[in-house]
């Protein structure tokens, strides 16, 4: 019995350097990426990331999923035919962001 107890007591082994170097190096390599929610009027928008087409603005609504967007400053743009583009830039931080979006008609305000 107090075998198991001294062997209760032990103190924990080290990590082999190689182990403890691996996790430093994954800390230091997280990444800045986020996730961009869509919400756009109307739905249909095209979205394009640094001018390549993604999908449209449904496909991001966060339900499954949002846009992945990487490191560093991206340009966001979300078009329809016979309405004025939208254009925006974000830089993500590694962070989930929503951007709310209404497409104005070509055509003006309906009376």
């Amino acid at each position: 019995m107090l075998v198991l107890g001294a062997l209760g007591c032990a103190a924990r082994p080290e990590e082999p350097g190689a182990l403890v170097q691996a996790r430093k190096l994954m800390r230091g390599a997280e990444s800045q990426s986020g996730n961009l929610i869509l919400r756009c009027d109307p739905p249909e928008a095209e979205v394009a990331l640094d001018g390549v087409t993604q999908g449209v603005c449904s496909d991001f609504q966060g339900t499954p999923r949002g846009l992945q967007v990487g490191e560093g400053l991206h340009q966001i743009e979300v078009r329809l035919e016979g309405h004025w583009p939208y254009t925006t830039y974000l830089e993500p931080q590694g962070a989930r962001t929503t951007l709310n979006v209404r497409l104005q008609s070509k055509a003006g305000p309906a009376p």
